[in-house]
């Protein structure tokens, strides 16, 4: 029997301006209100108490957003793998080339570099980790652009989406490069080693580029505002807040650099709500009956658990059972836990690009759900 519930004009309003705000807050409006908070926590805690307090509650906060942020994405990804592998096609050397081979060549990296007490290659690995993260977070920001502009029937001219990318590799150099560094000892979960020069030079090449993309993207959306096309507030807030706050200036406050890997990880799963909720409205009739609710909930508990495992259980276990002394004095005491954190995040950034390409058929169902809610869309006023 096919019941269909009638909300009343009211109920619909708000449950649309509720969304909004969800919406606004997950794709980065949220960081407007904790920066002021972190001012005022520094202000009346003093840096040092500050710093303890937020440092303790990001740490922690990790295992509940940004690990089961890093393991859904295998969830995603490895979810009939066989058949998209199968099917053929670009998409599917995609998935073959993120799904195995990427992943063999890495472990097969870590556990020579392990084997030979190679802090040198570890640490090799793990700066490809951090020359990668920044791109990461302006890609997504990019997406954050599209994806909402999509779902509010917002286009861009091919000019528009190229300025807007090349703004955010920029972005990526810039961040990268600055400040310059000629090489100097860094030490992360307890691997010590030399970091790649980058000299003053490039970091003034990578400003001017970063400086000049931005002047031309905002004579590009200076003209989007004359023509009466101006693009609507969320999207550009989400896009800008990744790519300016959260990429080239996430160090402009002390305390705030702890919570961007957190609000970065709330971005993401945002999307991935949308997409897993698409899915499951498509199959919410016969003869699926999914419900969206359990389907979200399993997703979550799935990646909360998976998250734990990799980034905590597994490679604590293994530092506590396998590295020896001599290991120690090398490498430190968590040589696992550094191997660990580097194959996922690097995993993550190779399949999130294979996820979330705009050829990947399933994306349709990102703009496809915002188009049915906006059949249904009261009338209040300019899209926000």
């Amino acid at each position: 029997m096919d019941v269909t519930l009638e909300l009343s004009e009211p109920t619909r309003q708000r449950a649309w301006r509720f969304e909004r705000i969800v919406e606004f807050l997950a794709t980065g409006g949220v960081s407007f209100a904790l920066l002021p908070l972190m001012w005022v926590l520094r202000a009346h805690a003093g840096l040092d108490s500050a710093e303890l307090w937020v440092g303790f509650v990001a740490f922690y906060g990790a295992f509940v957003i940004n690990d089961p942020h890093f393991a859904v994405t295998y969830v995603l990804f490895y979810r009939r793998f066989r058949a998209r592998v199968a099917a053929g096609g670009r998409l599917a050397r995609r998935y073959w080339l993120a799904g195995v081979v990427v992943p063999v060549l890495m472990a097969a990296w870590l556990a020579g570099a392990i084997a030979g007490h190679s802090a040198v290659l570890l640490g090799a690995l793990i700066q490809v980790m951090f020359f990668l993260v920044k791109w990461h977070y302006v890609k997504q920001g990019f997406g954050v652009l599209m994806v909402l502009s999509a779902r509010r029937g917002v286009t861009f001219s091919t000019w528009e989406r190229r300025w807007a990318l090349i703004h955010c590799f920029a972005a990526w150099a810039y961040a990268w490069a600055s400040p310059a560094d000629p090489g100097s000892r860094f030490e992360e979960n307890g691997v010590v080693f030399t970091t790649i020069a980058h000299p003053v030079g490039l970091e003034q090449v990578c400003a001017v580029a970063f400086f000049g993309s931005a002047a031309a993207l905002a004579v590009s959306l200076l003209n989007r505002v004359r023509a009466g096309n101006a693009l609507p507030l969320t999207p550009v807030l989400g896009w800008l807040t990744s790519v300016w706050l959260w990429t080239v200036y996430s160090s402009s406050d002390p305390l705030f650099v702890y919570v961007i890997p957190a609000l970065h990880s709330i971005q993401y799963w945002y999307f991935v709500t949308l997409l897993r909720r698409g899915e499951a409205l498509e199959n919410s009739g016969p003869p699926h009956f999914q419900s969206v609710s359990r389907r979200l909930l399993t997703l979550g508990a799935s990646a909360l658990l998976l998250g734990w495992v990799l980034l905590r259980a597994l490679p604590g276990w293994l530092d506590d059972s396998l590295v020896l002394s001599d290991r120690a004095a090398v490498l430190g005491s968590t040589p696992y836990l550094a191997a660990f954190v580097t194959f996922v995040n690097l995993h993550h950034y190779f399949m999130d690009n294979v996820i979330w390409r705009r050829g990947n058929p399933e994306m349709a169902l990102l703009t496809r759900s915002g188009q049915q809610l906006a059949a249904t869309r009261p009338a209040l006023g300019p899209a926000a």
